[in-house]
């Protein structure tokens, strides 16, 4: 294995000569268990689902079980005055985390960037950006997190560069044709004199995927495709190059300590030959596909998410990561439906992958039955656990969803004028939803403010947005800014709620989040940020992460839906009439001032160990 980071000297000669010789092993069984684990097998229709989980856990790696916890680099905590959240502000937070019990952080990207897209347009890939710090912020807060015992997770975008990127500069600079226009995905235009772009494909921003350049002489030149913002030009991953220089990103990371990687747009990479029309046009992420598709026709209904030969990216990394130790990926992977995306994490590819599904997946009992069955059986049958999620930086945070009848489509979010969401309503269920979720066996992602309940901001003036999607769509969409407010940490801390000394503070707060504040909720029974304290500790206390589970319609009523996970059932009132706990021990609820002996409300969940 490669020399992990903090290892040195005799040790390490000694320790890669016992390593190599577990690894040639490994990699032997490994091969055998792909031959047999490469497709879904028609078998898990008999399997019971604690034989499913058992099947997926045989090798707890970390990854298997891990709470991991997502910072918004630039809204979790200002250490500068500048009103942007930055490294040095996180390593002051750290012991908030520890506090809080998770075991590991994704950080969404710090690298260079023009900031077009919040930093998921890479100017350098291998440095960090001044807005954030330094790399010695970077290897400082290395040193802290592991012993505070939180790995740390690198957001890597692999599907396109910004505009700025010294790649794409050289690429303008050389003529149609060159070895530096090859790195990115160029071509003529259609028409008589090149006027129409070379297909019909559309950004997931709005607009055209297409922009075509003007050249040193002022003449109309070649298309580059963009699936994203004109400022973020999509790499060419038929280029070996590419692949070559992806490798040394991995490696530079890796070497100063990260844990592994959250791959941004996993499922894209590479295009379909020919870069065909798409014939029915989508702003997601997914493509808007449908479930009775076959493999074949979901990979020809978008030509551009989830290709075949994406497969073939993966496993070079995974052979790059399974170099060092103790190290994984993640997938942002958009695939659906569920047997297809756990193509993405058969042994050799991805480790995990967010289990977009159950995101989606509305606060319904029959809806999670099935979503939650299929993810342990399907993710089960390729070796994989699932990994629950119900919010990120690219989604309505899910106290908010929750909160509303209807959902707008992925990628955007709600303004002043849409239906607003019952916050109370919103709360409640998102509480519930929260305890149902990091009660089942597998990994967890949570995203920042969660913790504290933090709703979205939906009433955010244009004045203040900078996502992509609104000013591409013309203010149609109001996009993903409403999730990505800064966090408000004291409720005495200035304007912005001690997110910043100074009360600066990039994107303002809604003024319903003083009352979130973590000073308010620390210490006060009944918090959501102590509901989530008592529910991590709680799901490591029982080994919950790597529990044996299974439905338990002994306790269900019409209404209430049940689970049993290493002794610990975990029951979840919807909408109905109040019910009655069973007997045993309650361990943690969503309803403050519970007892074993009263009754559990509706949008309530309550553990017990029986």
């Amino acid at each position: 294995m490669r020399r992990p980071y903090f290892d040195n000297g005799l040790v390490t000669v000694i320790s890669r000569l016992v390593a190599f010789t577990i690894f040639a092993k490994v990699k032997a069984v490994s091969r055998v268990f792909r031959q047999k684990t490469t497709s879904l097998s028609p078998r898990l229709e008999s399997m019971s689902n604690s034989e499913i989980l058992q099947a997926a856990v045989k090798n707890p790696e970390w990854w298997r079980t891990a709470v991991i916890y997502q910072i918004y680099p630039r809204s979790f905590s200002d250490s500068n005055g500048d009103g942007m959240g930055d490294l040095r502000g996180v390593a002051s937070r750290l012991d908030s985390l520890v506090k809080l019990g998770v075991d590991a952080i994704w950080f969404s990207p710090f690298f260079k960037s023009p900031q077009k897209d919040a930093g998921y347009d890479v100017s350098d890939y291998c440095d960090v950006d001044p807005l954030f710090g330094t790399l010695a912020d970077w290897d400082d807060l290395v040193v802290k997190s592991n012993a505070a015992g939180i790995r740390l997770i690198v957001d890597l975008v692999p599907n396109h560069t910004s505009d700025q990127h010294e790649w794409f500069q050289k690429a303008l600079a050389a003529p149609a044709g060159s070895p530096e226009r090859a790195m990115y995905i160029f071509k003529d235009g259609k028409g008589a004199n090149g006027e129409l772009p070379p297909n019909n494909w559309q950004s997931v921003f709005g607009g055209n995927a297409w922009t075509r350049l003007e050249e040193a002489d002022g003449t109309a030149g070649q298309w580059y495709l963009h699936l994203f913002d004109s400022t973020q030009p999509d790499l060419n991953w038929e280029n070996p190059k590419v692949a070559d220089e992806m490798d040394n990103v991995l490696r530079f990371w890796l070497d100063r300590g990260a844990a592994g990687f959250r791959i941004d747009v996993a499922h894209g990479m590479k295009k379909r030959e020919g870069l065909p029309d798409v014939a029915v046009q989508s702003s997601t992420m997914s493509g808007d596909v449908q479930a009775e598709m076959s493999i074949e026709q979901l990979e020809a209904h978008v030509p551009y998410w989830g290709q075949n030969e994406v497969h073939d990216i993966i496993r070079r990394w995974r052979r790059v990561v399974d170099e060092y130790e103790d190290r994984a990926m993640c997938a942002e992977a958009w695939i659906m439906p569920l047997n297809r995306m756990a193509r993405w994490v058969r042994p050799d590819e991805y480790h995990q992958t967010f289990n977009f599904g159950y995101l989606e997946c509305p606060w319904e009992k029959t809806s999670l039955v099935k979503v939650v069955t299929d993810s342990l059986k399907i993710f089960g049958s390729v070796g994989a656990p699932s990994t629950w999620v119900l919010s990120n930086h690219d989604v309505i945070r899910h106290v908010s969803r929750f909160g509303i009848l209807g959902t707008p489509p992925q990628g955007d979010g709600i303004g002043p004028n849409s239906e607003q969401p019952d916050e109370a309503i919103g709360l409640r269920k998102g509480r519930a939803a929260t305890a149902f979720m990091l009660g089942l066996p597998g990994g967890a992602y949570l995203y920042q403010g969660e913790e504290l309940g933090l709703p979205e901001h939906t009433t955010l003036e244009g004045k203040y947005r900078q996502d992509p999607t609104y000013f591409r769509t013309k203010g149609e969409r109001v996009g993903r800014d409403g999730c990505r407010v800064p966090l408000p940490w004291d409720s005495k801390g200035g304007e912005s709620l001690g997110f910043s000394e100074n009360g600066e503070s990039w994107l303002p707060q809604p003024s319903s989040y003083k009352r979130y504040a973590r000073d308010l909720q620390e210490g006060q029974a009944g918090s959501t940020l102590e509901l989530y304290k008592r529910l991590l500790n709680e799901r490591k206390a029982f080994g919950m992460g790597a529990g044996e589970f299974r439905w338990a319609p002994e306790f269900d009523g019409e209404s209430t839906l049940s689970y049993l996970n290493n002794g610990v059932l975990v029951i979840s009132n919807f909408n109905g009439e109040p019910v009655a706990l069973p007997a045993g021990e309650l361990l943690v609820t969503t309803q403050h001032d519970l007892s074993i002996e009263g009754v559990l409300e509706h949008d309530q969940t309550a553990w017990i160990k029986i």
